[in-house]
């Protein structure tokens, strides 16, 4: 089933991964991310807080790398091998947003293609 929205995320991302290659800081992509989702005008918000709660309390420390558009949760990774625990995370996201789409993306493969996960509800 195509989505639009995350379609043309995975458009930016391809083009910012075309134009600095893989080897850069996480923080080098997300920043580059941003001008590129710019770009194709689409809003989002970065780094957003998001609480967990636990038997009512409310624990705070997580944060989304990115909210695109308050519709999906993009989280991004520069490494050469992605641990398991990356999705994890970014299902633990949707569960606290009540978010049903997300990405995570890995800027550190050689193919971008290959580092594209998409993640859902």
């Amino acid at each position: 089933m195509s989505d639009p929205l995350t379609e043309r995320i995975i458009g930016a991302a391809i083009e910012v991964h075309r134009t600095l290659d893989s080897g850069l800081l996480e923080s080098v992509y997300e920043e580059a991310l941003c001008v590129e989702l710019n770009l194709c005008q689409l809003s989002f918000q970065r780094q957003v807080e998001v609480d967990v709660r636990y038997k009512g309390h409310v624990i705070k420390g997580q944060r989304i790398d990115l909210l695109v558009e308050r519709e999906v949760v993009v989280e991004l990774k520069s490494i050469s091998n992605l641990p398991h625990v990356a999705t994890a995370q970014v299902l633990s996201y949707l569960k606290a947003t009540g978010l049903r789409r997300g990405l995570l993306i890995n800027f550190g493969v050689s193919r971008l293609i290959d580092g594209i996960k998409r993640i859902s509800l």
